[in-house]
């Protein structure tokens, strides 16, 4: 039987009633939901597996020649502003609240439980996005690997309806998304040990690249470093600075991964030492490599010819490189699995946090009697990304990712200046360093970088943050545990 609601007043008071830290820590020593299994450089690895992906193997050339020219880099610098910021804050918050939930469980402690709901909400549909968009970018290399070994798919399984003549499902964007989602399912560590191998030798990859283009760097590739302005025949501005700001927007996608290896905080052998340091560790190294592979990728081919869907082989390939053009589409196919493995897990573990908090049905806060996993939730957002990635084009699926990981950046820098003001005497594993000032520059970082998005995107947005409301004045404001409290 339900709980009686309480008056309005009460509701109310009780939807913005944020959770003690002291509580939430008190409740991390009692709970045994998940087996303690991750070291620092297992957590650094999840972090480096969200981040470094796409944007290496793909978006750097891309926007480079769609948007900002040799100045990419300096696109990838003002994505990083926003990100190391917000990863600033993330750090502070994991060695205070190392509880299963990331971002959401944060909110929860300072904004109380309706903010929190909808921060958690909004993370499930961007992790979840993820996934399946990744999935089917690495479903097109993966594919060009095998026709270039004689091997094609009959036509109706290459793509989603909508992406090519002929197209109906991606086969193997959704076969790669149920089969990480079955790997996590079954231990951690092992997904996590996979997961350390493909990111090592995604990083030895791009340091490859890097160790070999720098020999065939042409300075005046990077001249002009920021093309002049001009207008496109869709009537939108390219190049100039609006066109690094706008390329900053879209490369903002590479940049965010860091935040899913807080969601594993309840896997951690010593979460308040080794989760502010996995944060800070793979945010440090993955923008080094970053701006690194950017300055040699159009110091070695002009911008103009990177508009293509592999521009870091197709370069090398017209230096004459082909092996390392090879070797590259080798690694970018074994490493951007690692991308799939990141969010997956953290899309897992925020659902098992709102189901664990009353939120959503207890049934999917069962772990495994065997393997401690949340086997429930990542079954489910296997198939449900398994589905999404087989029937959706991948720019369908990428529309939403952003936004709501830049709105959970905001929230996140400013429950920071929130907390330092109404309890600065917390005791604190990592402190943010210069505040108000970092909080402060994540905080407009984000709002200038939401404010480059298509209206689309908000539009959709709005909707699934509308079904949000839904579910929780349907379900979960009468089922969470602070009902059953008060």
């Amino acid at each position: 039987m339900s709980a009686t609601p309480p008056p309005a007043g009460r509701l109310a008071a009780r939807m913005l009633r944020p959770k003690s830290i002291p509580q939430l820590q008190a409740e991390l020593g009692q709970r045994r939901d998940f087996r303690r299994v991750l070291g620092v450089w297992q957590l650094t690895a999840i972090g480096l597996g969200g981040i470094i992906g796409v944007g290496v193997f793909v978006l750097a050339g891309q926007q480079a020649a769609a948007n900002a020219g040799p100045a990419v880099a300096l696109s990838f610098i003002i994505a990083g502003i926003a990100s190391a910021a917000a990863a600033l804050c993330y750090a502070e918050f994991a060695g205070m609240i190392p509880v299963t939930g990331s971002a959401y469980t944060y909110g929860y402690a300072v904004l109380g439980e309706l903010p929190a709901w909808l921060i958690g909400w909004d993370l499930l549909l961007e992790y979840a996005m993820v996934v399946a968009v990744v999935a089917s970018g690495w479903s097109g290399y993966a594919q060009d690997l095998l026709h270039s070994i004689g091997i094609d798919l009959p036509v109706w399984a290459q793509g989603a309806r909508g992406s090519g003549e002929g197209h109906v499902f991606n086969l193997i964007a959704a076969v790669v998304a149920m089969a990480v989602a079955l790997l996590l399912s079954v231990r951690t560590e092992w997904g996590a040990r996979f997961n350390t191998l493909i990111v090592a030798i995604k990083v030895l990859g791009v340091i490859l690249v890097i160790g070999v283009g720098v020999f065939y760097i042409d300075p005046a590739n990077w001249t002009p470093f920021v093309p002049a302005a001009t207008v496109g025949a869709d009537g939108v501005s390219h190049f100039g600075f609006n066109g690094v700001v706008t390329a900053a927007a879209v490369v903002f996608f590479a940049v965010f991964g860091y935040d899913t290896l807080t969601t594993a905080a309840e896997e951690a052998r010593d979460p308040q030492r080794d989760l502010p340091r996995a944060v800070m560790l793979s945010l440090g190294i993955s923008m080094a490599l970053y701006l690194t592979i950017s300055l040699v990728l159009t110091g070695i081919a002009h911008y103009s010819t990177l508009g293509n869907a592999a521009p870091v082989t197709n370069a090398f390939r017209q230096l004459g490189l082909d092996w390392v053009g090879t070797l590259v589409s080798l690694v970018a196919v074994a490493g951007i699995i690692s991308v799939v493995f990141a969010f997956m897990l953290a899309a897992a573990r925020i659902w098992f946090a709102l189901s664990r908090d009353g939120l959503l049905p207890a049934w999917f806060a069962r772990p495994h009697p065997r393997y401690g996993t949340p086997y429930r939730p990542t079954l489910l957002l296997g198939v449900v990304t398994a589905l999404a990635a087989g029937f959706f084009p991948i720019g369908e699926l990428a529309e939403l990712v952003n936004v709501g990981v830049l709105a959970a950046f905001i929230v996140i820098c400013a429950s920071i200046l929130v907390l330092r003001r109404r309890q600065p005497d917390l005791p604190r594993s990592f402190r943010t360093p210069w505040v108000p000032a970092v909080p402060v520059v994540g905080i407009a970082f984000s709002i200038w970088l939401i404010y480059g998005l298509p209206w689309i995107t908000y539009e959709r947005f709005l909707i699934w943050m509308a079904l949000g409301l839904v579910v929780y004045f349907g379900y979960g404001i009468r089922h969470s545990t602070l009902a059953r409290s008060s």
